[in-house]
C-alpha cells in the first residue's frame, strides 16, 4: 500500500508538472527571467517545467521549496527515466528505500538503452533475494554502473571531486555542530582508520567514560588545532584494497577500498601512491597523433584553439576524461577537450568512411544538404555594406512611416520582410552547421570507442577471466605484478599484498594466499583452499585473515556494518563442540553478534559454503551469502 501510494503520488506530480510547462515563463534574457546560472543549475529533468510549479507544491503540501523541487525531480525521473521501477513500486516488488539508490546511480545514465538494461538487472537481483535493504541495493547498483557505464561514471566522479571540501552545519542539539568532509573513498577510510589507531594508542585510562567516537573527535581536534604538542609517534593507517589483476594492469573492472566499490582509476591511483605499482601512464592513454586537415573551415575552430602536442593528459584513461595523477585536473580537462576538438576535425576531413558509414544514398543526401547550406548567402552577404546586418536584425531601428503616403508604408513593410528573411537564412545556416557538428561528434565518439577497445586497457577490460587478462598483458605489466606480489609489509603497508583465488562463476572466495603460497601450491598435490582449523578458541592469523576477507561486512541480513578489527568472528556451533574453522565461523558487527546470542527465538544456521540462514521469532526466514569478489 505504501508503494502504491508513493507511485500514485509520483504520477500525480508528473501530471501536474506537465500542466506547468516552462513555455509560460519569461524567456531567457528578458528582465526578471531566471538567471543563466540558476537555469544551468536546474536538473535536466526540470528543464521543461515552469519554475513556478514548485511554489504551488509548497502551498499545496506545506513543504519547503527545496523539498518541493526534489519531489518534482524524483517524480519526473521515476515516470520518464525509471518506468520499470515505478511499476515495481506499484506492485510492491520494491519499497521506497529501494527507489533512492536507483534514482541516485541508475537514473543519471545518459544512454536510454543502457539505463533500461541496468534498471532491469537490478530489479531482477532484488526479486531473487529474500531480504534486500536500500544500502545493499545501493552497493550493487554502484558495482553494476561502474562496470557497465565506465566512462560516464568516471566523468561523474571527476565532477564530484571538484566539489571536495569541508562544511559545517548545526547539530541536532543547540550548542553542537557537525563538520563534514567530502573526500575520496581511500582518503576517508584512511582518516577514520588513523583516528581509531590514535585512540588505541592513548586509550589506557580505565576511568575515562568517553565513547570511542568521542575520543576520535578529541584526537581529531588535537591533530588539527594543536599539531606537534604531543610526543606520541605517528600511526599507520590500514586500508584494505581489493582489485583484480586486470584492474591493476589497466583494465576497467572496479575494485574495493574498505569494502566500498570504487572505479578502477582510483584503485590504481591509491596503488601508485603506496608504491605498489609503477607510476607510469595508463595502458592505452596515448592516442594516435591527430593532424589538422588543411581544408578545415575557419568556423570549425574556436579562436585560440591549437593542436595539443600530447593528445591526452598523462594519467587519464583513454577517451574518458578521468584525471587522477596531476595536481591540476582543470588543465588536464582542457587538454582532453583540445584532443576531442582535434578528433572532430580529423573526422570532418575523413568524411563518412569506415565500417559504420551509412548507405551511399544517405551519404549523398547528407553532403548535398551541407553543400546547399554552405552555398546559402548570409545576412552579411546581402546587406548594404554601409550597415551592420547583425545589429539591424537583432535590434532594428524604428522605420518612419509617413501618414497618408501609401508608397512609404509599403516600402517600410518590404524592408521589414527583407530583414526577417535574412534572419531566417542565418538561422537555417546555423542549424545546418549544428547538425554537422553533431554528426562529427557521433563519428568521433565511435572512433574513440573503437580505438579504446583495441588498446591494452580495452583488451584487459574485455578479458573473460584472469588467465585471459594475463595473456593480454605486456611483459612489463607482468613483471610489475610479480614484483607487487613478492613485497613484504613495510613503508606505508601494514601487511603484504595477498592474492584472492575466487570461483569464476559465483565470485566466492576459495583461497587467500601470496606468491610463496602459490609456488607451494604448484609443487603440492593439495592445491589451494581455506586455511586449516585452529586448535584453540581464537582463529589463527591465516584463518582470521581469510574470514575477514570472505565476509568483509556483518553477515546478518540487511546489515552493512564492517566486521570490527580484532573480534566478532562467531562460532556457529559453540566451541569446543564446533571447530574453529572456516566452515563454522562467520563475521558480525557487535550489535548483531550480541543479538545472535541474546535475541529470543532468533536462530542462525551456517552451511559449509558460508551460506547463513537466519530465522526470526515470528518465523520469517532470510538467507545471506558472503559477498562475491
Amino acid at each position: 500500500m505504501i508503494g502504491r501510494s508513493t507511485a500514485a503520488r509520483a504520477r500525480a506530480v508528473a501530471a501536474f508538472a506537465a500542466e506547468r510547462p516552462a513555455s509560460v515563463d519569461r524567456p531567457a534574457g528578458q528582465r526578471g527571467a531566471m538567471g543563466a546560472a540558476r537555469r544551468s543549475a536546474r536538473p535536466q529533468v526540470l528543464a521543461d517545467v515552469s519554475e513556478w510549479a514548485a511554489p504551488e507544491l509548497v502551498v499545496a503540501l506545506s513543504i519547503s521549496q527545496r523539498a518541493a523541487e526534489q519531489l518534482l525531480e524524483r517524480s519526473l525521473t521515476l515516470v520518464h527515466r525509471l518506468p520499470r521501477t515505478l511499476v515495481a513500486l506499484e506492485r510492491g516488488a520494491v519499497n521506497t528505500g529501494h527507489v533512492w539508490p536507483l534514482l541516485e546511480h541508475v537514473a543519471p545514465i545518459a544512454d536510454d538503452g543502457l539505463r533500461a538494461e541496468v534498471e532491469a538487472e537490478l530489479l531482477a537481483w532484488v526479486a531473487d533475494r529474500s531480504v534486500t535493504t536500500g544500502a545493499q541495493l545501493g552497493a550493487k547498483a554502484r558495482r553494476v554502473v561502474l562496470a557497465r557505464d565506465v566512462r560516464a561514471a568516471a566523468r561523474r566522479l571527476t565532477a564530484a571531486l571538484r566539489g571536495r571540501g569541508v562544511t559545517c552545519r548545526p547539530g541536532t542539539t543547540e550548542g553542537t555542530a557537525v563538520v563534514s568532509a567530502l573526500l575520496t573513498v581511500p582518503e576517508a577510510q584512511a582518516v577514520m582508520d588513523a583516528l581509531g589507531r590514535y585512540v588505541d594508542a592513548v586509550d589506557d585510562d580505565p576511568e575515562d567514560t568517553r565513547t570511542r567516537e568521542a575520543k576520535m573527535a578529541d584526537c581529531l581536534l588535537d591533530l588539527v588545532l594543536r599539531p606537534g604538542e604531543t610526543g606520541l609517534p605517528p600511526v599507520q593507517a590500514q586500508v584494505t584494497l581489493v582489485a583484480s589483476l586486470s584492474t591493476m594492469a589497466g583494465g576497467d573492472e572496479p575494485g574495493e577500498i574498505g569494502g566500498e566499490p570504487v572505479p578502477a582509476e582510483m584503485v590504481r591511483a591509491l596503488a601508485r601512491a603506496l608504491g605498489l605499482i609503477p607510476d607510469v601512464a595508463e595502458p592505452g592513454a596515448t592516442m594516435p597523433e591527430v593532424t589538422e586537415p588543411e581544408d578545415t573551415e575557419p568556423e570549425d575552430t574556436e579562436p585560440g584553439d591549437t593542436e595539443p602536442e600530447d593528445t591526452e593528459p598523462e594519467g587519464t584513461e583513454h577517451g574518458s576524461g578521468r584525471p587522477w595523477e596531476g595536481e591540476d585536473p582543470t588543465g588536464e580537462q582542457r587538454a582532453l577537450e583540445d584532443w576531442w576538438a582535434a578528433t572532430e576535425r580529423r573526422v570532418l576531413a575523413e568524411g563518412w568512411r569506415g565500417a559504420e558509414a551509412p548507405p551511399p544514398a544517405e551519404q549523398e543526401r547528407w553532403w548535398a544538404e551541407q553543400a546547399r547550406l554552405d552555398a546559402m548567402p548570409t545576412a552579411a552577404d546581402l546587406w548594404d555594406p554601409g550597415e551592420s546586418p547583425r545589429a539591424a536584425v537583432l535590434d532594428p531601428a524604428p522605420v518612419p512611416i509617413a501618414v497618408g503616403t501609401g508608397t512609404s508604408s509599403w516600402a517600410a513593410a518590404d524592408s521589414a520582410v527583407d530583414t526577417a528573411g535574412l534572419a531566417l537564412l542565418d538561422l537555417d545556416r546555423a542549424l545546418g552547421r549544428a547538425r554537422t557538428a553533431v554528426a562529427r561528434a557521433e563519428r568521433a565518439d565511435a572512433l574513440d570507442e573503437e580505438a579504446w577497445q583495441g588498446s591494452p586497457g580495452g583488451r584487459l577490460s574485455g578479458a573473460a577471466d584472469s588467465l585471459e587478462a594475463l595473456a593480454a598483458m605486456s611483459s612489463e605489466q607482468r613483471e610489475a605484478l610479480a614484483d607487487l606480489l613478492t613485497r613484504t609489509s613495510g613503508g606505508g603497508l601494514v601487511d603484504r599484498p595477498r592474492v584472492a583465488v575466487r570461483n569464476a562463476v559465483t565470485g566466492a572466495l576459495l583461497a587467500l594466499t601470496d606468491l610463496p603460497g602459490l609456488r607451494r601450491a604448484a609443487r603440492s598435490s593439495r592445491g589451494l583452499g581455506p586455511p586449516p582449523d585452529t586448535p584453540g578458541y581464537r582463529p589463527g592469523a591465516r584463518l582470521d585473515r581469510f574470514l575477514r576477507a570472505r565476509d568483509r561486512r556483518c553477515r546478518f541480513p540487511g546489515c552493512r556494518a564492517p566486521v570490527p578489527r580484532g573480534g566478532e568472528l562467531d562460532h556457529d556451533r559453540p566451541y569446543p563442540d564446533g571447530a574453529t574453522s572456516a566452515t563454522n565461523l562467520a563475521g558480525y558487527c557487535t550489535s548483531h553478534h550480541r543479538g545472535k546470542h541474546q535475541a529470543p527465538g532468533l536462530r542462525h544456521e551456517l552451511a559449509r559454503d558460508g551460506t547463513l540462514t537466519v530465522t526470526t521469532a515470528s518465523g520469517l526466514v532470510a538467507v545471506t551469502t558472503p559477498p562475491p569478489f
